[in-house]
């Protein structure tokens, strides 16, 4: 799913989101963290993913964000998987009924699969921390986090269209920053 829908944090939560990056990638563990520094590569919540998005539904999706104010509660660790002996680690994102209506709206945008990961009620929020973790590094990936996964609070105003193929931001609500 190369085309996707994310909202990006306040600097705030970014920050402590990349803390947990950082930890993870100091010791030696998968991390989201990138190799090379890379503007575009930040924490993000995933409103919807895709091979492909329409162009009806690019023109429709940046008026749903105008006005973006959204508080975030960004909670536990969480793992998708086992597959193939590896998991996902991510952070769940709790979902407020704000959050939920923004989704689906986007989803309908989008024309959605309603059986699919977007559809209603199988959207499960989160912020990845770390792809392809052995079964064997969990331990030391929770031990290494620590109390740096206590519950945030943060707030959302912008959202981004990535092009995961190209790796770009086709579009952004979020005021140009400079570089």
């Amino acid at each position: 799913m190369a085309q996707s829908v994310e909202l990006i944090f306040d600097p705030a939560t970014e920050v402590a989101l990349r803390v947990n990056w950082d930890r993870l990638a100091d010791s030696g563990l998968p991390s989201a963290r990138p190799v090379r520094a890379d503007p575009d590569h930040r924490p993000h919540l995933t409103l919807y993913a895709a091979d492909r998005i329409a162009a009806v539904a690019e023109a429709r999706l940046p008026e749903l964000f105008g006005d973006l104010d959204l508080p975030v509660r960004i909670g536990a660790l969480m793992i998708f998987g086992p597959r193939r002996g590896q998991v996902i680690l991510v952070r769940q994102v709790i979902p407020s009924l704000d959050l939920l209506t923004l989704q689906q709206q986007v989803a309908r945008v989008c024309h959605a699969d309603p059986h699919g990961q977007f559809g209603t009620g199988n959207w499960n929020p989160h912020i990845t921390l770390a792809r392809r973790m052995g079964l064997h590094q969990l331990g030391a990936a929770v031990e290494v986090l620590g109390r740096s996964t206590a519950e945030l609070t943060g707030v959302v105003r912008h959202c981004r269209r990535w092009d995961g193929a190209r790796r770009t931001v086709l579009w952004s609500t979020e005021p140009p920053t400079g570089h």
